[in-house]
């Protein structure tokens, strides 16, 4: 299976587990989140001058950086949970 193949199979998996929950935590937020990321490196990948693996870790830096410059522990919280599922 290819990069590509693996991930529109975690965009459909994730897809079908946002369906089913119902309640808006920090679960169904982090499915949304990712199903836009993995979109947004697949979309990335079809670019050849693109070095990916830079790019996503830049994106993981923006996100880093916006937790750190939070004040708010409920805003950072949020922040910090979006960087650790794109770690996963």
């Amino acid at each position: 299976m290819s990069i590509e193949q693996t991930l529109l199979q975690e965009i459909e998996e994730s897809k079908r587990w946002l369906s089913l929950e119902k309640e808006d935590r920090t679960y169904k937020r982090n499915l949304a989140k990712k199903i836009e990321l993995v979109n947004w490196v697949l979309e990335n990948m079809k670019n050849p001058d693109i070095q990916i693996c830079d790019l996503i870790e830049s994106k993981m830096n923006e996100f880093i950086l916006k937790i750190n410059q939070t004040y708010s522990i409920f805003e950072a919280d949020k922040l910090h949970s979006e960087l650790n599922m794109d770690m996963n």
